[in-house]
């Protein structure tokens, strides 16, 4: 698998611990959009898509299944994250 390209869009509320949304794409040929990028106590980290089921809890729609490509996606969308912060300073 590689992630082929990332795509980061910054949210403008200055008090939201919501800090972007982003989507990527696998092998140029499968994206997943509304990765969300939020402020927490130690540091960033990124939500996966997800949806409210009837009992309120939220489950991710899509997400990795193994360790090491959690931690490709994470790694890629946080490094896009901060290039796109950095140029709009």
């Amino acid at each position: 698998m590689k992630i082929s390209d990332v795509r980061v869009r910054l949210v403008q509320k200055q008090d939201s611990k919501l800090k972007a949304v982003a989507s990527i794409t696998i092998d140029d040929c499968f994206v997943i959009h509304d990765i969300k990028i939020i402020e927490g106590n130690e540091g960033h980290f990124i939500a996966m898509p997800s949806r409210k089921t009837g009992e309120g809890e939220y489950k991710d729609i899509a997400h990795p299944i193994n360790t090491e490509t959690r931690q490709e996606v994470i790694d890629a969308v946080l490094n896009a994250y901060k290039i796109q912060v950095a140029q709009e300073q």
